[in-house]
């Protein structure tokens, strides 16, 4: 069996190239910026006031000094003169400073009779002055790839720039596969249950930039799986969930292979989600996931999620870890890397980290209350409580 690393790899290496497209900045929120974004002006284009206040020379900054006020300089409206020696104009934040001041005291600082003013004895040591480009320079860029968030969408707006250059956004297709499920809001009736985990999944893939299309249910026969698959054929990547395993009714292996499938790996050494399937089928990565609810949105963690940041862009690295204290005594782990649901609390320095109790792959009830999953090396010995462990926030 495969470790976890080693699958991805495997996986990064099926993923398709990256496609880029042109949007304007209002549609670009959440997509990945594959073009750097370059600065088209300089900002602040001017030496500009950062206070309500004077603008006055500096050889005239000195307590008590009277100066007469010969004009007024607003945003978006300046002075068109020049400070002289004993005068001062009327600036307000964001104007620019005018010719020959070299200060801005604070309104606050000053007493006004008409149209002179006296410094108080409270003047300020830094001059109230944002230099030309101290915020960013024409020809600067915003570097890709990155996913775009809010502020770089305002740095971009801020820079002149209009549109970008964006990875499109992978198609992702779910299939959930099984004689057994039935859409949510239908009944059951015997022996049945209600699909849920591509309703989880979708929404994972969708909150990460891709595009997805949750396809009817496959039912356990060839030709319904056969047809489901069909309707998946210009998808960038295909997830199926459930049947990858080796049971009589387990058919995705072999469906997929009569089709053209070429098998990249079917086993990984972790729980849960030991029966996971990968390959290529026809211009898709195909990622058969298990149908054990816990185990595929794990799965989705590891590996899906992973796979569509990979797509549009961003670095092929598998989930961020990070690291916490244990709050209790775990027992050693076996052959398989544990990805066990955990609490996360406040603790002295490090985070601390509570696995639940009950561990069982179809308990979506605890996944719900997790915002950890707790990772447990092959072979990691016992540990006790306040080691140190890595762990994946989800």
């Amino acid at each position: 069996m495969l470790t976890v690393d080693e699958a991805l790899s495997k996986l990064f290496a099926l993923c398709p190239a990256v496609d880029a497209e042109t949007v304007p900045l209002r549609r670009a929120a959440g997509r990945v910026l594959l073009a750097d974004a370059v600065a088209r002006l300089t900002q602040p284009p001017f030496a500009a006031s950062a206070m309500d206040g004077y603008a006055i020379r500096e050889a005239d900054n000195v307590k008590g000094t009277r100066l007469a006020v010969i004009g007024e300089a607003a945003a978006g409206r300046g002075f068109a003169g020049s400070v002289g020696a004993g005068q001062a104009v009327r600036i307000f934040t964001g104007a620019p400073v005018p010719e020959g001041a070299e200060r801005v005291v604070l309104q606050e600082d000053v007493t006004r009779e008409g149209d002179t003013i006296t410094l108080g004895d409270r003047l300020e040591t830094g001059a109230n002055i944002r230099p030309a480009g101290q915020d960013f320079r024409a020809g600067d860029r915003l570097a890709a790839p990155r996913r775009l968030s809010p502020a770089d969408l305002g740095l971009a707006a801020a820079m002149n720039v209009a549109e970008v250059s964006v990875a499109r956004r992978p198609a992702v297709a779910l299939i959930a596969t099984g004689d057994e499920l039935v859409m949510p809001g239908e009944p059951p009736g015997p022996d049945r249950i209600v699909a849920s985990n591509s309703f989880a999944l979708a929404a994972m893939a969708e909150a990460e930039g891709a595009e997805v299309r949750l396809l009817p249910i496959a039912r356990d026969t060839e030709e319904s799986l056969r047809y489901t698959l069909s309707l998946a054929a210009d998808a960038d990547m295909i997830v199926t969930i459930g049947g990858a395993s080796v049971g009589d009714h387990d058919i995705v292996g072999k469906v997929a292979g009569d089709l053209g499938l070429e098998r990249a790996f079917w086993r990984i050494a972790m729980r849960p989600g030991k029966p996971l399937m990968a390959g290529r089928l026809g211009r898709s990565v195909m990622l058969g996931l298990p149908g054990n609810p816990v185990s595929s949105i794990v799965c989705g963690h590891l590996f899906m999620l992973p796979m569509i940041r990979a797509m549009q862009g961003l670095p092929a690295r598998a989930a961020s870890r990070q690291r916490a204290r244990l709050g209790q005594p775990v027992a050693a782990n076996g052959p398989r890397e544990h990805y066990m649901r955990a609490r996360l609390r406040p603790g002295i320095g490090l985070t601390e980290i509570v696995p639940f109790e009950r561990q069982d792959s179809a308990l979506l009830s605890i996944l719900t209350e997790a915002d950890a999953l707790l990772v447990r090396p092959i072979g990691d010995g016992p540990r006790t409580a306040g080691d140190e462990v890595e762990y994946i926030a989800i």
